[in-house]
């Protein structure tokens, strides 16, 4: 691997207006990185990436590298691009235990942060660094939110949430797990015991169902609940997955290797909205694709569909009167998820949109005083850099929002 990397570092234009780095949605400095790799300066290449983006050792793992840094590399041109994904993995998997913890002086104030996964997880590190005592409240009994209960384990070693985890706790981080805000505990509570100010990152973890006769069935799932333990799950040797995104790649290998014997994905028009290296792999996987089929409803022997009509331009433009009954053990479907709903119910002035996504402003916070959001539960579902991004303008929000409460209090 090592050579690997270093002969990918050495194909590296180093561009002064480098395109990858405009291609990354966190805009990691790579041709620095890459020249330190070479003058091998690698703990000081780790520094950079986790200063710039906390979650590197996973975002070069499940990144969609191939629109993204990769994508962009004019070396792709005319031949393949920098595998810049390895290269960041193996810099950032090194580094993430050898990283030292730097001695940091506490500024006496509070925040809690609502959620741990990629937002969460980027929020309390950022703030911890910045001094501020943090305290995260997780629902479930470990961390890592969907990269610990959705991403399956071939895709992300679990090992390095627990590494995330210990490091955390290194920085003074305390976790309370199995503790649900929204509850027993509500917002207010916080800002009663002292928090300064509130993260929320709770994801999208209600799935949304399509609306058709036969959700409710035996044989009927969705896909982010079966992800969550898929060995719970008795789902027969044929497998109908409703859906082509990225979670009904993740549904299809998944089953796949815990037992069908045939799974299919079904989609309503020829369109697949999951990144082409996870299609590539599910196919490899021996999953089949289907498109031009609209599901109408499920019964005890499968889903029913409509078979979609196309223009020229592959535009569904109707379908066909005769229903497909297709025959299957079980049925997955994966057509998005939505927030839970327990923190809008429970904290007036939170206030969400049409579709129950938080509402921010250019800080990151939500119509609630003090209250700041990130990742998924404000943009839907989306990757984890996105994520990552998007909690760091959360954090730096936060850290401008207690400065200027104090000058407000100095004044007075």
């Amino acid at each position: 691997m090592k050579l690997h990397i270093i002969d990918e570092a050495e194909r590296c234009l180093k561009c002064k207006k480098p395109l990858c780095q405009q291609g990354c949605p966190i805009h990691t400095p790579i041709p620095q990185i890459t020249q330190l790799l070479l003058e091998n300066r690698l703990m000081e290449a780790g520094e950079i990436l986790f200063a710039n983006n906390p979650m590197s050792a996973v975002c070069s793992t499940v990144c969609n590298h191939e629109n993204q840094c990769e994508g962009h590399c004019v070396l792709g041109r005319k031949s393949s691009p920098i595998h810049f994904s390895s290269i960041e993995n193996f810099i950032s998997d090194s580094y993430l235990d050898r990283m030292e913890v730097p001695k940091i002086e506490k500024n006496g104030k509070k925040v809690a942060v609502i959620g741990s996964g990629p937002a969460g997880i980027t929020v309390a590190i950022k703030l911890a660094l910045a001094g501020y005592k943090v305290t995260i409240f997780e629902e479930r009994s470990k961390i890592g939110g969907m990269l610990q209960y959705g991403i399956p384990e071939f895709r992300l070693s679990k090992s390095v949430i627990d590494r995330y985890k210990k490091k955390m706790e290194e920085l003074g981080i305390r976790i309370r797990p199995n503790t649900v805000i929204g509850s027993a505990i509500v917002i207010d509570n916080l800002f009663r015991d002292g928090y300064s100010s509130v993260f929320v990152g709770t994801g999208v973890w209600r799935p949304k169902a399509i609306g058709i006769k036969g959700e409710s069935l035996g044989n009927v799932y969705f896909g982010i609940d079966y992800l969550r333990r898929p060995e719970a799950h008795q789902l027969g040797e044929k497998v109908a997955v409703i859906g082509m995104g990225n979670v009904a790649m993740d549904v299809a290998r998944t089953a796949l290797r815990h037992g069908a014997k045939e799974v299919t994905l079904y989609a309503r028009g020829k369109r697949i909205s999951a990144s082409s290296h996870e299609v590539s792999y599910t196919k490899l996987e021996g999953a089949d694709f289907v498109f031009g089929k609209a599901i109408e409803s499920i019964n005890e022997d499968g889903p029913m569909f409509k078979t979609s009509i196309f223009d020229e331009n592959n535009k569904v433009i109707g379908y066909e009167e005769k229903l497909d009954q297709v025959e299957a053990d079980s049925v997955i479907i994966c057509v998005s998820q939505a927030p839970k709903n327990k923190l809008v119910l429970t904290t007036d002035q939170l206030k969400t949109t049409g579709k129950g996504l938080l509402l921010t402003d250019e800080n990151c916070m939500t119509t609630h005083e003090g209250v700041f959001a990130a990742g998924d539960v404000v943009q839907g579902a989306n990757t984890v850099v996105h994520a990552v991004e998007e909690a760091k303008r959360a954090a730096e929000g936060m850290i401008r929002y207690k400065i200027g409460r104090a000058s407000c209090r100095e004044r007075v």
